[in-house]
């Protein structure tokens, strides 16, 4: 079967990492007669009719001009100006998630541009000032560095790994096998999503899992393999996907992350998802296709 999240990276753009301090080939591919840009204001876009809404180069605003790269031979930029733009006219700047409903519909290629726009964007808006010293910073390498004029340390974009997974139980295919959803507090009733955390300093991507899971909901979990991985710039991550075989299914809440834990057979994931009381994850995030991996097919409702 096909993955959805996988929809979101097919055709990504040549990202002329080389050329980025290359400023008089920069000058020439910015006066391309096809230039297009993004403008982001702060960390939130200006939608169009049927999604990101890419302009000219010759009528973009000043701001940080970075370099997104070449898609069919046509150049593409993101030039970041200030969030207080977005107060002029709030309702017509939206974030990412606000954008996530027209990339199924979106010309193949436009998701990754928009991650890798928004990613640089909001990682020039949380590294204001230098970690190391706290003196100023001026992006460099077409806005993929900040250098500081101070101690003269480089700061480079950094993506934090984090691992999401669907835990099952019981023989595999059967019908009495289960998997493991979990609800967060502020989620209305019946929405439901995988586990997902953060990988922690000196461990590996297999034992974050487990730890996540067992922190999460008190299930145990053996046997972890890789499932595929999907850039999630919602800051800045990276999300690593896993399958995972429980070992001790009872389920003891004690993290605030997670109020309400459910183990679902296939039967009652498709009753549920029917009739609207069980609410799944968006068919673009790589939550749904873990979850439509282990069901066998697609399954109706998103949020």
């Amino acid at each position: 079967m096909s993955f959805p999240h996988l929809d979101l990276s097919r055709s990504p753009h040549d990202r002329q990492g080389l050329r980025r301090n290359d400023q008089s080939w920069l000058d020439e591919r910015w006066q391309h007669p096809r230039s297009r840009v993004l403008v982001v204001a702060g960390t939130r876009v200006r939608p169009g009719a049927t999604g990101p809404e890419w302009i000219p180069a010759a009528t973009a605003p000043d701001g940080v001009r970075v370099l997104l790269g070449d898609r069919d031979g046509t150049p593409h930029w993101a030039v970041i100006v200030s969030g207080e733009v977005v107060k002029e006219d709030e309702g017509a700047w939206v974030p990412l998630r606000g954008l996530l409903s027209f990339l199924d519909a979106a010309d193949e290629g436009t998701a990754p541009l928009l991650f890798h726009a928004l990613g640089l964007a909001e990682w020039h808006w949380a590294m204001r000032h230098c970690p190391r010293c706290g003196g100023v910073l001026t992006p460099r390498a077409s806005g993929h560095e900040l250098h500081c004029a101070d101690c003269g340390k480089t700061q480079f974009p950094r993506s934090d790994p984090a691992v999401i997974m669907v835990i099952t139980d019981g023989e595999p295919g059967a019908a009495d096998e289960r998997c493991l959803l979990g609800r967060h507090p502020s989620w209305p009733t019946g929405r439901f999503s995988t586990l997902a955390g953060f990988c922690e300093p000196g461990e590996t991507l297999e034992d974050t899992v487990r730890r996540e899971v067992a922190e999460e909901t008190g299930v145990i979990v053996g046997d972890v393999s890789y499932f595929g991985n999907q850039p999630w710039p919602l800051p800045a991550s990276l999300m690593l996907g896993f399958t995972g075989r429980a070992v001790r299914t009872e389920i003891v809440l004690e993290d605030d992350d997670v109020e309400e834990a459910r183990w679902f057979t296939r039967a009652e994931m498709a009753d549920q998802t029917r009739t609207g009381d069980l609410v799944l994850p968006s068919g673009v995030s790589i939550s749904r296709s873990l979850i439509e991996h282990w069901y066998g097919g697609p399954l109706p409702g998103s949020w």
